[in-house]
Parts: C-alpha cells; sequence; structure tokens
C-alpha cells in the first residue's frame, strides 16, 4: 500500500514546483522595478550613490533568483532519481532536498550575479541613459567642453529608426548587435522576411548581423528616456 502511495505524493510536489517557478516572475518584475528607479534617479539628476543604491538592490534579487533556482533544481533532481527507484516507503524528502541543495549552493560564486542577463541589461541600460543625455559615465572625468555639440548631435541621430527614418516613440534594443529600432517596424521587417524564407538583416549601416530575430529584442527604456527628455528640452 506504501507503494502506492508514492505517486500521490510526488504529483503533489510536481504542483509545489510550479508555485516555486512561479515566485521566479515576481523575481523578475522586481527587478524590472528596481531598474525603473534607477533610470529615474539617473533622470532626475540623484546623485551617484543613490544611483549605485540601487545596483546593489538588483544583485540582491539576482541572488534571490539563483538560490530560488537552486531549490527548484535540488527538488526536481531528488524526486527524478526517486522515480527512477520507485521507493517502497516515502523518503524523509526534506533532509535529501537539503543535502542536494547545500551542494548546489556550495558552488555558489558572487561574481556570477554581474553577469546574469538582467544585470547585464540594468547596467547597459544605465550606461546608455547617460550616453544619450550626455551625462559623464562612469569612467574616470574627461574634459567633455569640446565635444559637447558632436555628442549631442549623435544622440539625435540614434533617436532616428534605421526603418523609418522617424524618431523613435517605443525603441527596442537587439541584444546581439546592440542596435535599437522602433518595435513595430524591427517586427514587421523580420516577420516579412521570414515570410519568404529569407534571413533578417540588421537595417543599420555597416552592421554585419545578417539574422535579427524578435527574442534578441529587448525594450530599450534608457533610450525611451533620452528621447522623451530631449523632446521635453527647449529648443536653442
Amino acid at each position: 500500500m506504501a507503494g502506492r502511495d508514492v505517486p500521490f505524493s510526488f504529483s503533489s510536489l510536481d504542483s509545489s514546483i510550479s508555485s516555486l517557478k512561479n515566485c521566479q516572475t515576481y523575481v523578475d518584475t522586481g527587478m524590472d522595478i528596481a531598474t525603473g528607479v534607477a533610470l529615474d534617479l539617473l533622470q532626475s539628476g540623484c546623485d551617484t550613490v543613490d544611483v549605485e543604491s540601487m545596483e546593489s538592490v538588483m544583485l540582491e534579487y539576482a541572488a534571490v533568483n539563483r538560490d530560488l533556482n537552486n531549490y527548484i533544481k535540488a527538488v526536481e533532481e531528488t524526486i527524478g532519481k526517486l522515480k527512477q527507484k520507485s521507493p517502497e516507503e516515502i523518503p524523509n524528502l526534506k533532509d535529501l532536498v537539503q543535502e542536494r541543495y547545500s551542494t548546489l549552493q556550495s558552488k555558489n560564486n558572487d561574481d556570477e550575479l554581474r553577469r546574469t542577463d538582467k544585470f547585464i541589461q540594468f547596467k547597459e541600460q544605465l550606461r546608455d541613459l547617460r550616453k544619450q543625455m550626455g551625462m559623464p559615465s562612469e569612467e574616470p572625468d574627461v574634459d567633455l567642453d569640446e565635444d559637447e555639440d558632436i555628442a549631442v548631435t549623435q544622440s539625435i541621430d540614434n533617436f532616428i529608426c534605421a526603418i523609418t527614418q522617424v524618431e523613435m516613440v517605443n525603441p527596442v534594443k537587439n541584444k546581439v548587435c546592440g542596435h535599437s529600432y522602433e518595435k513595430e517596424a524591427i517586427e514587421k521587417m523580420i516577420q516579412d522576411r521570414h515570410k519568404k524564407m529569407k534571413l533578417a538583416r540588421c537595417p543599420r549601416i555597416g552592421c554585419e548581423y545578417h539574422d535579427v530575430q524578435i527574442p534578441d529584442l529587448v525594450p530599450d527604456t534608457a533610450l525611451k528616456r533620452a528621447i522623451e527628455v530631449h523632446n521635453k528640452k527647449p529648443s536653442r
């Protein structure tokens, strides 16, 4: 009889794993909010320390996400092994999962938190917003006076979509080559090319990336904010 109860217990655990995976959505949402707050702080001219505090928040979220992934992995691997053995009695899953989880956690390296996609995108958005708004970068201070007008002109050029040739409203950034386009325009271009069984080349002149995919595109929040700020400024 005990053996017959095991599948039922595993089925219940599968449902619990799904609930844990849903928690990852909340972590992603938290990281998106933290990115938005950091961009707001930067855009409003707040002290660098305030902006950097959001970097710490992002790293904390990344650590939570890593720990959550390790726990889910520990549960899934433990259940997988038990299902293969078809135990006659329900084992102490808590201890088995904790043992596997501890093993996975022992391999953690905090440097890897800075290499997660969300954190990299966070740093890129801050860097791009500083660039688009003509702000000093995080690099050592340099004299920007002579290059100010050139930088502003280059930024304005970056506001124009290579496909529509008009200023972007909802820009997305290609994670592969780094170029940005109007979301609707680039998605339509990709879909049209794929219908013809052809690759979609990046429309930016000089770019050699020849296989743009919709999953490559992420919202370019920094560029969108820079365009909005520029449009609010009185013309000189």
